[in-house]
């Protein structure tokens, strides 16, 4: 076994994963992760670094795993990921949502009806990276939606909202 580049950036250590244990590997143990399960303290490790160390030293582990499992779909992707994002857009933690909807944005996946409720999180950061995504699989439609973001407290769902709309203008017009 090679040794795990915990201090490194998340998509260079699960580079190193899919070279210790192959793509196919390291997404199942994405998905499970993202699921809420045990995929062992090794895959732990790649997938949150440092911070999982603490965890295996005794801190709580929260929601932290199912967002590291999450976050590491960003780099590596099979279809069977699907569902596991779709649940994690309504997971109980704002995080895992937050994550799940950067997942639908970056791997452009076919979930807007998925995301448009989450425009009215109770978190701004979910609300943002719902606005973000939906500027990615999102219809024409969805314009009006999103511009309601316009006057959201706060700043950063704002620009998300004003990202979002021009995004969407543009894929129209493509």
């Amino acid at each position: 076994m090679t040794e795990i580049p915990v201090d490194a950036p998340p998509a260079e250590r699960i580079a190193a994963a899919v070279a210790e244990h192959g793509e196919d590997e390291v997404v199942k143990r994405s998905i499970a992760l993202l699921a809420g399960y045990n995929v062992g303290e090794e895959f732990l490790l790649y997938a949150g670094g440092t911070h999982a160390q603490g965890i295996l030293d005794g801190a709580p582990p929260l929601y932290w795993p199912e967002v590291w499992g999450a976050r590491a779909l960003l780099t590596v992707w099979s279809d069977d990921a699907l569902v596991a994002v779709r649940a994690g857009l309504g997971n109980q933690a704002w995080r895992v949502r937050e994550m799940s909807a950067r997942v639908v944005a970056t791997r452009s996946l076919g979930l807007a009806d998925d995301i448009r409720p989450l425009l009215t999180d109770d978190n701004p950061r979910v609300r943002a990276q719902a606005a973000r995504a939906l500027g990615e699989v999102g219809s024409a439609d969805d314009r009006e939606l999103v511009a309601k973001l316009f006057r959201d407290p706060e700043i950063d769902v704002r620009r998300a909202a004003e990202q979002a709309t021009k995004r969407l203008a543009a894929r129209q017009s493509d």
